[in-house]
Order: structure tokens, then sequence, then C-alpha cells
């Protein structure tokens, strides 16, 4: 069997942007191998991946003696277990798994692009990040943008050639399983509960925002303009589903005392299982200033939610202004304003683009169809790297 690295910085990637690729994978050949930092998830990850992980000290910070230690580690772990791939995603794991990858002579170095921190960065700062970024890829056999528009930015900035980079299939790092995230699959009893506890009226009309509670998410701007709209319409409630990370991008004082007093502002921090949580929704605001190819604008369409997006590689590419959804430009309180009242008063718009969205979704991202050509990819770069050597 081959053995298959992958990598992320922090044990919740690995839960959250390749859930159940490693199982597929075993029974098609390969013997995987989890890499990340320790943390709290690793025990339920090994148990939802159905394979062992190893730690590697990683932060999501700038590091460089602490990086440069990891980089050592995971080369002795790759002249250990001698992987015949190593498949990285999450920028501080894409630089120690592709460079560590070269150095220690593993044939096949692939690389997922799932969204640039850089794009928000300025300064020395930035040109620190675009630096690694071009040793990433430098280091890679193949570099994965999970988007096309992240393609387009790969290119335009120079980061590698283009005969490197690749967009698998529609786009997405994982695809979205459509049974699973279905209001079939769903407990209706509890669902009814979970309104009760958080004192939703079948009157109420709920905005659904999931993922870190911070400032690159577009939350500031969305917690201004559902308080404006409030006081027009007292109907309206925001459920904020994610962990708030005061530390790496923090809210601004303003914005967290609103989501701590305001009552109609419902934050229940991370939740494993979101479903529930979508299954009471009305519409989707994902007001983030830049992702890769992101879960939940997939997760929310499954659940029949028109989603309100930002003009971003990824959220562009799921979201068809006027089919399945509202695009505005990021950053732009006035804007989300706009598309979240049009949501509330447009029943017209409303019912066209919930009768769209669950269907633009399994057509275009159902997860199988995803996994059938990453396994060829594998299988590929696996057959051409034995042809040259």
């Amino acid at each position: 069997m081959a053995v298959l690295f992958r990598m992320t910085t922090v044990p919740i990637s690995l839960q959250k942007l390749i859930t159940g690729q490693l199982p597929f994978m075993k029974q098609n050949g390969f013997e995987p191998l989890m890499i990340s930092a320790e943390g709290e998830l690793v025990e339920q990850v090994v148990v939802e991946q159905e394979c062992a992980h190893v730690p590697l000290a990683m932060t999501r910070k700038i590091t460089p003696l602490a990086d440069l230690k990891a980089l050592w580690d995971f080369y002795k772990l790759c002249k250990k277990y001698r992987p015949d791939i190593i498949h990285s995603h999450t920028p501080k794991a894409g630089i120690i798994g592709m460079l560590g990858g070269k150095l220690a002579g593993v044939p096949v170095r692939l690389h997922t692009v799932a969204g640039l921190p850089l794009m928000e960065a300025t300064g020395s700062k930035r040109s620190v990040l675009n630096a690694v970024e071009k040793l990433t890829y430098a280091c890679a056999t193949k570099v994965y943008p999970n988007s096309t528009v992240l393609k387009e930015f790969i290119l335009e900035s120079r980061f590698c050639k283009p005969d490197k980079v690749k967009v698998i299939g529609n786009g997405s790092s994982n695809g979205i399983n459509t049974s699973y995230f279905s209001i079939d699959a769903v407990d209706l009893e509890a669902v009814q509960q979970l309104k009760h506890e958080l004192g939703i009226n079948e009157k109420d009309f709920l905005f659904i925002f999931i993922g870190r509670i911070v400032k690159d998410k577009g939350i500031q701007e969305l917690v201004s303009a559902f308080t404006a709209l409030q006081k027009q319409y007292a109907f309206i409630k925001l459920l904020l589903v994610g962990p708030l990370e005061q530390d790496l991008d923090p809210l601004d004082h303003h914005t967290l005392q609103e989501i701590e007093q305001n009552p109609a502002i419902l934050s229940v921090g991370y939740q494993n299982e979101v479903r529930p949580y979508l299954a009471i929704s009305n519409a989707l605001a994902f007001p983030s200033y830049r992702e890769g190819f992101p879960n939940v604008p997939m997760q929310a369409g499954c659940f029949d939610l028109p989603s309100i997006v930002t003009d971003i590689n990824g959220c562009n590419e799921i979201v068809v202004d006027g089919e399945n959804g509202l695009i505005i430009p990021p950053k732009s309180v006035d804007a989300l304003q706009e598309a979240m009242e049009r949501l509330l008063v447009d029943k017209e718009l409303y019912a066209h683009l919930q009768s769209n969205a669950r269907r633009m979704i399994v057509e275009r991202y159902e997860q199988k169809y995803f996994w059938s050509l990453l396994l060829e990819e594998y299988k590929e770069a696996l057959r051409s790297k034995r042809l040259s050597s």
C-alpha cells in the first residue's frame, strides 16, 4: 500500500477540510497517516478518519525558530515512514510539508490552497507571506487551488508556473456529502427542541453565520447591518455559530458588546454538529473578506437556504447572483444590509433563490465524485513518478 501523509496545521482542519476522505483512500490502496499539531480534537479525528495521527508542533502564527524545529521534526518523520505522497492543507503545514518532503526526497508532494491569509496582509508581513507561498509552491510537485478564482490569483501573483496548478472538478477541498447535509437526515424533534431553547418563534426570520467569529469573516459588518435592520424589522434574529478568536483577528469592543448584550443575536460558540442550526434558519449571511472554497455556503444550500456572500473567490463560484443567493462587495455594511432586507421583503425573490439552493449544490459538488477525482490525481502522480525514475 502507498503511504499517504495528510497534514494540516491544527487538528480541526483534519476534521473539517477532509471529512471522510481518508477511509475512502484506505479502501482504494492507500495507507493514510494524519499529521498536525496536538489539540483536543485529535482523538475524535482519529476515530472519524479511521487512521493514526502523529503530532507535529506547528502554530498558525509566524514563529521562525519553532517553524525550523517543526521542519526538522517533519524531515525525520519522512525518513521514518517513507511516504509516497504528502498532501498538505493550510499555509504553515504547506511550507513545512512541501519543503520538508522535498528535502527528504518524497516523490509526490501536493498542496491544496484553501484561502490565503496574505490577501489581507500588508507591508512587510505581506512580503514575508508572499515569499513563503512561493517557496511552498516551488517545493510542491502539484498545487491544487480549491477555486478557479484562487487559481487565477496564484497565477497573476506569479507564485508558480501554470502547468503546476490545477483545480479539481468544480472546486472545493472535499466536495460535500449531500445526503448527510439534508433536512431528511436531521431529527425534526431535536430541531424543534433547539428552536425552543434558543427562543425562535415561527414568525422569526433567522439569519445564520457559521465560522470563526473574527474580523476577516465580516462579523463587524454583519452585526452592524443586523442591528440597523432590527430597528425596522423586529422579527429578525442573528445566529452566530463558531468560536470567538480574539487572539488572532480580534473584533472591536463595540461589536463584542453588541453580540453579548443584544437579545436577538444568538452566539452559540463552536458546534461540531451544525445541521440542526441550519435546519432552523432562513438564510445564510456570510460576508467574509477572503476564502478558498468555503464549505458553509454549500452546507447552507443543501438545507435550501439562500446565501448572501461576498464577491470573493470560492463564494462567487458556489453562489450565482440572483439564482441561489446574492453576491455583495466585501466590507460594505450598506450592501450587506440591503441584501438582507431584500430577502426579508421580496417574497418572490426569496422563493426563487430557495428553490434553486439545494439543486445547484447537488449537481456540482457531490462529495464522492470529488473523492474519485482526487484518487485519480494520486494514482496518476505515482504513475508519472515511477515512469520518470
